[in-house]
């Protein structure tokens, strides 16, 4: 092929992607939806209520909060608690408030007058049951092999976390399980921040129904698996499983945000919108809201995990950090701005290893290098 038919292929193509358009699809569902989220339990607080708007359909930013709601959680007593709000759209419990098992709940979030979507409108949740839930009986993982294509290639591994627990009254018969995760990770250099600690809060849905059992016990259900593609298993790691009871309605809607989350990316998955909720609108009751006001006993467990894995990643080898060398001590331009020192061997051999990834010589960058409070509780 010339090199005039080259340019002329080339020209079509670049001529083709600039006349591609986005398609977005007419739907039903509002542009923007009012979305109300909210948890408290038999554990010391504070709790968090979230209030947020959905995007329209096709726009690719976060959520937008609203701010300056005036939001209250009253128990079926009339005491009410008032919430202050930390960040626009968060909202928290403040003082010793505590949820009861066996008392009833109640939220309610007033829009501000001024807002495009509900504003002025007062939002109400169900009158809600906090539910005693059992303790967690155990949290364990086993080792996962990994398999791989080529026979050659090492051996990699993962490791699977299980949760086994039972109800003895046998009155506990729908799930829900979050968890928290935290593990630590060292820079291999030896640079003043190369001890860091990370900790995610889960977005997967766990639940389990098992109203249909004559025993009321679950064994061996599947939280996580954590893979060889992290660096979550080099060092140490330690998972925080929450445990929730709910009810049938609950058990609802947490069964249909796990099947939108599962079947996300086809234009013919459920919407959200189709979802129900326990919040409503007390002015006008026909004016869709989501999310979900959860009220539940909580029980936790946590599990630690300090062994060797094989085949984990390093996402600080050299050939991701791309060190460099600066022979004598001749000052560095950029250091500290765009250039960072991984080693110092200015004594005795004269020369000094640089990077140009920040990230590789400070690990506070994503993380912090102040131990968590457990994190010597499994000795």
């Amino acid at each position: 092929m010339n090199y005039n038919n080259l340019i002329l292929i080339s020209s079509i193509i670049l001529l083709s992607a600039g006349c591609i358009t986005s398609f977005i699809p007419e739907t039903n569902e509002n542009k923007e939806l009012l979305v109300i989220e909210g948890l408290i339990s038999d554990e010391p607080g504070p709790y968090e209520v979230k209030v947020s708007l959905t995007m329209p359909l096709g726009k690719l930013s976060a959520p937008e909060p609203v701010p300056w709601c005036i939001v209250s959680i009253t128990d079926d007593e009339g005491n009410k608690q008032m919430l202050h709000e930390v960040t626009p759209g968060h909202y928290q419990t403040s003082g010793s408030f505590i949820g009861i098992p066996g008392e009833r709940y109640t939220l309610e979030v007033i829009i501000p007058p001024d807002y495009s979507n509900g504003g002025g409108r007062i939002f109400r949740s169900n009158q809600m049951e906090l539910l005693p839930v059992p303790p967690i009986d155990s949290v364990y993982f086993e080792r996962r092999l990994i398999k791989e294509r080529e026979e050659w290639s090492s051996k990699k591994e993962g490791a699977e976390v299980f949760l086994d627990t039972h109800d003895p009254t046998g009155k506990c018969n729908f799930y829900r399980w979050d968890f928290v995760e935290t593990w630590e990770f060292h820079i291999p250099y030896p640079v003043p921040n190369d001890v860091c600690w990370v900790t995610e809060h889960s977005d997967v849905i766990n639940i389990k129904n098992i109203s249909a059992l004559d025993e009321k016990r679950i064994i061996r259900f599947p939280l996580e698996f954590i893979s060889n593609e992290t660096d979550r298993l080099k060092v140490k790691y330690s998972v925080l499983v929450n445990q929730y009871a709910l009810t049938s309605e609950e058990f609802i809607f947490w069964e249909e945000m796990k099947n939108i989350n599962d079947n996300v990316g086809s234009l013919y998955d459920v919407i959200p919108s189709s979802v129900n909720s326990n919040i409503y609108c007390v002015d006008d009751p026909t004016k869709k809201v989501l999310g979900y006001f959860s009220v539940s006993g909580k029980s936790s467990k946590r599990l630690f995990i300090d062994e060797d894995f094989s085949g984990i990643v390093n996402p600080y080898s050299r050939g991701v950090c791309e060190p460099d060398t600066v022979w004598g001590n001749e000052v560095i331009p950029g250091l500290g701005i765009w250039v960072w020192i991984l080693e110092d061997h200015l004594i005795p051999y004269g020369f000094r290893v640089i990077s140009y990834h920040k990230e590789c010589a400070d690990c506070t960058l994503r993380g912090t290098n102040v131990e968590p409070d457990f994190w010597r509780d499994d000795k």
